[in-house]
């Protein structure tokens, strides 16, 4: 069919001295033409809100699930079940849903931004929005954040390594940071199908984990409030939900607002029922007594079996997560720093390790430090802040 059909040619003529109706036709033409250029081209996907393009899907949303799911599931489902035993079973569920609705309404604030920014990292966008000011604001507090973090990881997997293996935490630790920072440099595409195989075992050993934990359960354990250790469950439930600075990466991952969207609600409900059950199992298990690393509770009702189980949770979990936040700190000194990848990646790894080799290794102290500063700066006051900013503007 002609693209003119239908049109009528009435004969106005132009300065041109064509008819309006065969100039048209061919403006017609013309557009025809470039969309099926533009759906012939294998490289890129238009997204509708935002005008650039970026490149074809290089994870799957399986992959991108367990990215986000696994930034999660880290060192705070580990300290989850001591800062409930501090309120009781009632309050630490309440505020634990709670947060978890706080934070997936910032996380969307993040990819809107961030798709409409072409996959921006978040310093990029707190500097875009608030200026170079909040720009830097962020980066130091996603700086901290990552730094808080990794080297609390480091520093329990030393330990993790060492129960398990039977050397010294110091080697534990170096074997552990050489393997994950590893991953972290070949990028988005490996941390993703690494992730997406640990995320399958993990789940399964929560599952065993929980159904241990069953026949010592006692629903009087846990019902009690105190409203003393609120602040507490509520940190750690911010630091456990904390997937943010993953986001751009894998929007650009995926290439797609809508597919990261449904991902990022998933990403959210996923954790949070995870952390719930692990979060009541261990309660009414222990109840008051929960020791602060919650799986070595096990050692004590099982003995030598609840001891490898005990510390194969905290080997995937806290693995899973260092991947996630050092790949996200990488993207944001190469995006934000405009460093190349190297020096990007050693500037996110090598610090950590330095100050952990040094001496520092209190695993409890340094996460509390990281989750009260970068983590409540970076995953919920900027980004208030910024949607805040953006609203005011287009009034």
């Amino acid at each position: 069919m002609p693209v003119s059909e239908g049109v009528e040619r009435r004969k106005v003529t132009t300065s041109h001295g064509r008819y309006y109706s065969a100039r048209i036709a061919a403006q017609r033409r013309k557009k025809l033409i470039l969309i099926q250029n533009l759906r012939k081209r294998k490289c890129v996907r238009g997204l509708r809100i935002s005008t650039i393009r970026v490149e074809k899907k290089r994870i799957t949303k399986g992959e991108a699930l367990a990215i986000l799911v696994g930034t999660q599931i880290g060192a705070g489902v580990l300290g989850l079940p001591y800062a409930a035993s501090k309120v009781g079973l009632i309050p630490a569920l309440a505020v634990l849903i709670g947060v978890m609705f706080l934070m997936l309404w910032t996380g969307f604030i993040v990819l809107k931004f961030s798709a409409g920014m072409g996959g921006a990292q978040m310093s990029t966008i707190a500097q875009r929005v608030l200026g170079k000011a909040g720009g830097w604001l962020m980066y130091v507090s996603i700086f901290i954040m990552s730094f808080g973090a990794i080297l609390a990881y480091i520093a329990g997997m030393g330990s993790v390594f060492a129960s398990l293996f039977g050397i010294s935490e110091t080697a534990g630790a170096f074997i552990f940071w050489v393997l994950a920072s590893i991953v972290v440099y070949r990028g988005l595409e490996a941390s993703g199908k690494t992730e997406l195989a640990m995320s399958y075992v993990m789940l399964a050993l929560f599952i065993a984990v929980t159904l241990m934990l069953v026949p010592h359960a006692k629903l009087s354990n846990g019902l009690y409030t105190d409203l003393s250790g609120i602040l507490s469950i509520t940190g750690v439930a911010i630091f456990a939900l904390g997937c943010h600075t993953v986001i751009p990466d894998v929007y650009k991952g995926l290439g797609s607002y809508e597919e990261t969207k449904k991902v990022l609600v998933w990403a959210f409900i996923i954790p949070t029922a995870i952390y719930a059950v692990f979060m009541v199992a261990f309660l009414l298990a222990f109840g008051r007594n929960t020791p602060q690393i919650a799986t070595q509770g096990l050692e004590s009702l099982y003995g030598h079996l609840g001891r490898i189980v005990g510390n194969l949770i905290p080997l995937l979990a806290i693995t899973t997560s260092y991947i996630g936040i050092a790949l996200a700190q990488q993207s944001n000194n190469e995006e934000f720093v405009k460093l190349k990848r190297p020096i990007a990646w050693g500037l996110t790894v090598i610090p950590p390790a330095i100050v952990y080799f040094a001496g520092v290794k209190n695993f409890a102290d340094v996460l509390a430090f990281a989750g009260d500063t970068g983590d409540m700066m970076a995953f919920i006051i900027l980004p208030i802040l910024i949607w805040l900013v953006d609203k005011l503007r287009k009034r």
